[in-house]
C-alpha cells in the first residue's frame, strides 16, 4: 500500500491546484483521475469552449469588416476545423498540467477513487483491478456534470449536454438552448454566429437571472439584435425525437408552442459528482448533493475534505482552486482566511461579455443597503466607440454611508478582463471616492469604471 501525506480525488481546477500547493508545502502527494488531467474545465468547459467563442469573435468581426474599412469576400466558417483547434487547445492544457505534476512530483494514479474508512483510498483501473492507498489526508475534489432533467433526457445526439455541444459531428442548422444561464448563452451566441438559428428558452422572467436586471435586459436587447429568439418565463416540457429533427413543447406565457430543431442543448445547470466515493460508507455527510464542511473545507470525517463544485458556494473553478489553496495551507498549520463568497467575479463569454461582482442592485436593498448607483454606458466611452464595441455599460453599487463598493456590474467587450479592479478594491475596503481619484488611463475601457463611481457622486464628466 502506497502511503501519501495527501491524496486528491480528482484533477480539475480545485484538484490539481491543491496537489501542487501542496507539494510546495513540503507534502508527498498523490492525486486519482480517471479521465485527462485537467478535469472538465480545462478538457471539456472553461477553456474549450473559449476557444470555440475566440473562433466565434473572428468570424463576428470578419462578417463586419466593412464597417471598419476592411472588403473581405466569400468568407465562411469551417466549423469542423473550429472544432479540432478547440480541442488541441484544450489537449495542450492538459499536458500543460501533466508538466506541473512532474515539476512538483506528484504522482498521478489512473482510476476511479472511493473513499474507505481510516484514511484509505480505493482506485480501481480501466481493467477493474483495485488497489488500495494510504494518506493522512484526502480531498475530495470530484465536480460535476450536465444536469438532466426529465423532459430532457440527454442521449448525446439530438438532446445533448455542454460536453456533446463541444465536438458536434457538423453544425446544426437550428438549436434550441434549454436554460440562459452563462452556458446556454455562451453556445447560444457561438452557434448564432456561425449561422446556426438559435432559440432560447428560460424557465425564469429574464435570461442570465443570477445577474443585475439592467445587464439581462441589455444582453436581450443584444441577442435579439444578433437574430436569437429568446422565450423566457417559459417551460420545455416535452421533445419528440423520434423524428428526424426535435419537436420540442414549450409552456409560454401565451400559451403552448412547438418548435423545431436539429438539436436541442440542455443547459440547466450542474449536478455533483458523488456517485460512486463511498460517502455513507465512510460517514461522509451531505445535504441536497453537496458534502457538508466548514471553513476550511473540512468534513465531519477527521482528515477528509472536500472543494468545488461538491460543496457549498458557487460552482466555477477559480472557486475551486482558492478553496484548495485554502483547504491545504488550513492542513499545513497556516492561517488562511476563509473565502469570501460575496466577492467571487462571475464572467460569461458570450458577446457582449458579462462580468459582476457582489451585490446585485435588488439584493443591496433586500439586505437593507442605503445605496448610490453610478452607470456610465459605452456609448459614451471613446475606446468603445473606436473599436465599434458600444453595447453595454458599467454599474456600480456603493454603500450611501460608508462609500464601500457593494457590487459592479458590467456587460460589454472585454469587461471580463476589467473585473477584477474592483474585486480588489473590495478586498481592500476601497470607497467610492478613491476609484474616482484613480488615475485611469484614457482613452481604455476601464475608464467607464472610474467614470461610473464619479456618477454615482454626481461628479461624472462625459455624460
Amino acid at each position: 500500500m502506497a502511503n501519501y501525506d495527501l491524496i486528491v480525488i480528482g484533477s480539475g481546477p480545485g484538484g490539481y491546484v491543491a496537489a501542487i500547493r501542496a507539494s510546495q508545502l513540503g507534502m508527498k502527494v498523490g492525486v486519482v483521475e480517471k479521465a485527462e488531467l485537467g478535469g472538465i474545465c480545462l478538457n471539456w468547459g472553461c477553456i474549450p469552449t473559449k476557444a470555440l467563442l475566440k473562433s466565434a469573435y473572428v468570424f463576428e468581426y470578419i462578417k463586419h469588416a466593412s464597417d471598419y474599412g476592411i472588403n473581405v469576400k466569400d468568407s465562411s466558417a469551417d466549423f469542423a476545423v473550429i472544432i479540432k483547434r478547440s480541442r488541441d487547445v484544450a489537449a495542450g492544457m492538459s499536458k500543460g498540467v501533466q508538466f506541473l505534476f512532474k515539476k512538483n512530483k506528484i504522482e498521478q494514479i489512473v482510476g476511479f477513487g472511493k473513499l474507505k474508512k481510516g484514511n484509505k483510498v480505493e482506485v480501481t483501473d480501466a481493467a477493474g483491478k483495485k488497489t488500495d492507498y494510504e494518506a493522512k489526508h484526502i480531498i475530495l475534489a470530484t465536480g460535476g456534470r450536465s444536469r438532466e432533467l426529465p423532459a430532457l433526457p440527454i442521449d448525446g445526439k439530438k438532446i445533448v449536454g455542454y460536453r456533446d455541444a463541444m465536438v458536434l459531428p457538423q453544425q446544426p442548422k437550428k438549436m434550441l438552448v434549454v436554460g440562459s444561464g452563462a452556458i446556454g448563452v455562451e453556445f447560444a451566441y457561438f452557434y448564432s454566429t456561425l449561422g446556426t438559428e438559435v432559440t432560447v428558452v428560460e424557465f425564469l422572467t429574464r435570461i442570465v437571472p443570477v445577474e443585475d436586471e439592467e445587464v439581462s435586459k441589455q444582453l436581450e436587447r443584444s441577442f435579439k439584435k444578433a437574430g436569437i429568439t429568446i422565450h423566457t418565463n417559459s417551460e420545455v416540457t416535452k421533445v419528440d425525437t423520434s423524428g428526424e429533427g426535435c419537436v420540442a413543447t414549450v409552456k409560454t406565457p401565451t400559451g403552448e408552442i412547438k418548435l423545431e430543431a436539429d438539436v436541442v442543448l440542455s443547459a440547466v445547470g450542474v449536478s455533483t459528482n458523488l456517485e460512486g466515493l463511498g460517502l455513507e460508507e465512510a460517514g461522509v455527510k451531505t445535504e441536497k448533493g453537496k458534502v457538508i464542511v466548514d471553513d476550511y473545507y473540512k468534513t465531519n470525517i477527521p482528515n477528509v475534505y472536500a472543494i468545488g463544485d461538491i460543496v457549498k458556494g458557487q460552482a466555477l473553478a477559480h472557486v475551486a482552486s482558492a478553496e484548495g489553496i485554502i483547504c491545504v495551507e488550513k492542513i499545513a498549520g497556516h492561517h488562511p482566511q476563509p473565502l469570501d463568497y460575496n466577492n467571487i467575479p462571475g464572467c460569461t463569454y458570450c458577446s457582449p461579455e458579462i462580468a459582476s461582482v457582489g451585490y446585485t442592485e435588488e439584493a443591496a436593498k433586500k439586505a437593507g443597503y442605503q445605496i448610490k448607483v453610478g452607470k456610465f454606458p459605452f456609448s459614451a466611452s471613446g475606446k468603445a466607440k473606436a473599436a465599434g464595441a458600444s453595447d453595454g455599460f458599467v454599474k456600480l453599487i456603493f454603500d450611501a454611508k460608508y462609500g464601500e463598493v457593494l457590487g459592479a456590474h458590467m456587460i460589454g467587450a472585454n469587461v471580463t478582463e476589467m473585473i477584477a479592479e474592483i474585486v480588489a478594491a473590495r478586498k481592500l475596503e476601497t470607497t467610492g471616492h478613491e476609484i474616482i481619484k484613480t488615475v485611469h488611463p484614457h482613452p481604455t475601457m476601464s475608464e467607464a469604471i472610474m467614470e461610473a463611481a464619479a456618477a454615482a457622486y454626481g461628479e461624472v464628466i462625459h455624460l
